[in-house]
């Protein structure tokens, strides 16, 4: 995984009452923590890094999260993009970045707390920066599209937890109040011992951006990242790993192993990409307990989306519902998860505790990744495999903006880097 660098001028303000109090706390701020927020006595300054739908929502949900929090700087690949939400959430030119290195004006900027929105492909180079910084880290999911880019996030973790640092991924059913209560009673034995999981994201095709005359190949890849395994990870990473994300979850545990098979059938173009329009998995954990993955984006098919669990006493939907030995359905008030998961960070950092899913997030990303790899070669992939891979798709700090080809789509039982 290496750091792509664009040339780019950045302004520092700096906040020198923030700064005092800091220094007058040398003791928590040697540990990354900043005590007033800790005590909840002054505003966050948040960040946006990732200018994209994604980002600007995750924007609107910290606001509607605590009235404590300002927009301070945002930054973005491209300047329309960085510019629209300056404007859209009141951000000084100052503090408005843009550029494939505009992460670090942000971070520089004198901000408490940055959301990491970016396609997925840079989010570990994005963390590691943030964390070294001392900020704390809401990130969408997924975290990284490679064995390489999780091990950076597993040690910026690990780092933010020495530090004293908040670390929030976009999982947010780990914050649905209707998740945590089903699963919980799943910890505790409502359906027995579970036996086998089904996990589903099928849909319809997604957007793309045609190409326009004077764009770049980067320009293009990165305006269409979804569809490019070194920017999105492919969907059965970029969108799946909710559904994965859940199975990890109730299972307590990582896959042993995954054996699938999938393809490119209906979305063959090259304005798609490379990557595949579905897969269909089965992730062995253990006890024996096998769990069915399956994710399609293909048009005109039916599409269902969620998760189902079967146990010795009974079964369940872990969005809301047991049928066991006691009958149960989650009638508690709604909550807007993806909200509630800047909230329950927020909090925590004026608590002076602040919440780490870093390491939980990078496992279900590794499990994602474990999907795709035995998918595209059609071997039977281990845990320990994947975390020991050299893949790294993300291209170094060498890119020629202009020669970016779109790599071969994978082809199963044939022996290619995808296998690395």
């Amino acid at each position: 995984m290496h750091e792509a660098r664009v040339s780019g001028r950045y302004e520092r303000k700096k906040d020198m009452k923030r700064e005092t109090k800091i220094a007058g706390a040398a003791v928590m701020a040697a540990l990354g923590s900043n005590f007033a927020h800790a005590q909840g006595t002054e505003r966050l300054k948040v960040g946006l890094i990732g200018c994209g739908g994604r980002g600007n929502g995750a924007v609107n949900d910290v606001l509607a999260a605590d009235k404590g929090v300002e927009i301070w700087a945002v930054g973005d690949a491209f300047e329309d993009k960085a510019k629209a939400s300056a404007d859209k959430f009141k951000v000084p030119a100052s503090r408005c970045f843009a550029g494939l290195d505009a992460y670090k004006g942000v971070l520089e900027s004198g901000v408490d707390y940055v959301i990491l929105a970016t396609p997925p492909g840079f989010r570990p180079v994005h963390l590691k920066a943030a964390v070294e910084a001392g900020k704390h880290v809401f990130m969408e999911k997924p975290v990284a599209v490679c064995p390489t880019g999780v091990r950076m996030v597993l040690a910026a973790a690990e780092q933010a937890q020495k530090k004293n640092l908040g670390i929030v991924a976009g999982t947010q059913r780990r914050h649905q109040a209707s998740y945590v209560e089903t699963i919980k009673r799943l910890h505790e034995g409502a359906i027995g011992e579970i036996l086998t999981m089904s996990v589903y994201w099928c849909q319809g095709g997604m957007w793309h951006v045609p190409r326009k005359e004077g764009w770049s190949d980067l320009d293009w890849q990165l305006r269409n990242w979804q569809y490019f395994t070194w920017l999105g990870g492919d969907h059965i990473v970029e969108q799946h790993i909710h559904n994965i994300d859940v199975a990890c979850w109730v299972l307590r545990a990582t896959p042993i192993s995954a054996y699938g098979s999938g393809g490119r059938q209906a979305r063959t173009g090259p304005e798609f990409g490379h990557i595949f329009d579905h897969f269909g998995v089965e992730f062995e954990f253990p006890n024996d307990v096998r769990v069915k993955s399956l994710c399609r984006q293909i048009d005109g098919c039916d599409n269902v989306i969620g998760e189902y669990v079967a146990g010795t006493e009974g079964r369940a939907n872990p969005g809301g519902s047991i049928d066991g030995k006691v009958k149960w359905r989650y009638e508690g008030p709604p909550t807007n998860p993806y909200v509630q998961e800047h909230a329950d960070l927020i909090k925590s950092i004026r608590d002076g505790k602040p919440l780490n899913e870093g390491r939980q997030v990078a496992e279900s990303t590794m499990a994602a990744i474990m999907g795709r790899m035995t998918c595209y070669t059609g071997k039977r992939i281990s845990w320990d495999a994947a975390m020991k891979s050299k893949l790294d798709l993300v291209p170094g700090s060498g890119i020629d903006v202009n020669k970016l080809p779109v790599w071969e789509e994978a082809k199963p039982g044939k022996e290619t880097f995808w296998k690395a």
